[in-house]
């Protein structure tokens, strides 16, 4: 009985449709919206509104810098022109490419920071910095800068085909009063959140002092989302659970 009812309610509806055989004139489908191209729209922007960026190699048209930026903002265009436009500009003032081991060979030989030779055992390159031979009253801020760039740098282009992140540890052992640089460790958590975003996997803080406590505490909110990636262990834990015995830094063997 239901379905008679539905039947007649619906036939006044069905009966008033009249089919025709004219040709459907003036009608376009907005196929080309339907299946526009975040990727490319960005690249037309950035040609457009951007042409004295630099090109190539992590410049305007560098397709996979694009596609990385673009999925860091979850393909917002907005979103993504704007900290990818940011990025560049900031890769020219800087003079990134302009960096290699003999523009830093001077601050590289305190020893303070290096590119480890082996992958992690999840098969990230490795940054290792030494916080008790960073000497900020001592050494040139903007040589420290530079250094820090330059390995970052370093240790991107070590990256395996596949993977995308680096793993970093601050060795704290040692650590006191003299090394504390709050204006220091925010410009190297900068430069991963609005440069290189999502590229940092990890920060391991080896073995850290009690006097190194206060200072995290003021440093933490300033860090964004990337505190959440810190992790306190001991030189045990770098050992056993991030490499194997061949391949673990000499600065952590017993």
């Amino acid at each position: 009985m239901a379905l008679r009812t539905c039947q007649n309610f619906a036939s006044p509806f069905v009966s008033s449709i009249k089919l025709t055989k004219k040709p459907i004139r003036n009608f376009k489908a907005p196929v080309k919206n339907c299946q526009s191209d975040p990727h490319e729209s960005r690249k037309e922007r950035l040609e457009k509104d951007y042409n004295s960026l630099p090109v190539g190699k992590n410049g305007r048209d560098d397709e996979d810098m694009i596609l990385w930026f673009l999925k860091d903002r979850k393909f917002s265009i907005e979103e993504s022109l704007a900290k990818l436009t940011k990025a560049i500009k900031w890769r020219q003032e800087f003079r990134v490419s302009e960096l290699n081991e003999d523009s830093v060979r001077g601050i590289a030989e305190s020893g303070k920071a290096y590119v480890h030779d082996f992958l992690d055992i999840n098969e990230r390159p490795v940054l290792i910095v030494v916080a008790s031979k960073h000497l900020p009253a001592v050494h040139d801020p903007v040589e420290d800068e530079k250094l820090c760039v330059f390995f970052i740098e370093k240790a991107l282009s070590k990256l395996p085909p596949g993977k995308e992140q680096i793993l970093g540890i601050i060795d704290l052992r040692g650590f006191g009063t003299e090394n504390a640089d709050l204006k220091f460790l925010t410009f190297l958590f900068d430069v991963f959140y609005y440069y290189h975003p999502k590229r940092l996997g990890e920060v391991l803080f080896v073995e850290a002092p009690f006097v190194f406590k206060p200072f995290w505490q003021l440093t933490k909110p300033l860090l964004k989302s990337y505190a959440s990636l810190a992790k306190f262990c001991s030189v045990e834990t770098v050992r056993k659970e991030y490499f194997t015995e061949a391949t673990v830094p000499d600065n952590f063997r017993e």
